[in-house]
C-alpha cells in the first residue's frame, strides 16, 4: 500500500529575481517534494520561482498542479 500522499500550496514569487540562490532553493524545494510524494499545487506560472520549483518537481517525476483564474 502507498502511502497517502498530501498537498501543499507553494506561493513565491513569479520572478527570479537578482539572488541566484532563491532559485536553486526553489529548484529544491521542487526536488523533494517529488521525492517525499508532495503533490505540489502553485499558481499556474511557468517563469519565475513558481515555474522553477514547478518544472523541478515534475523532472523528478512528482505531481504539480496549477491554478490559474479567468479574471483578475
Amino acid at each position: 500500500m502507498k502511502p497517502q500522499q498530501f498537498s501543499v500550496c507553494v506561493y513565491c514569487g513569479s520572478r527570479a529575481g537578482n539572488d541566484q540562490e532563491y532559485g536553486e532553493i526553489a529548484e529544491a524545494i521542487g526536488v523533494l517534494f517529488a521525492q517525499y510524494r508532495i503533490a505540489m499545487v502553485y499558481g499556474g506560472g511557468s517563469v519565475g520561482l513558481m515555474g522553477i520549483a514547478a518544472r523541478a518537481c515534475l523532472a523528478a517525476g512528482g505531481t504539480v498542479t496549477g491554478v490559474i483564474t479567468e479574471q483578475l
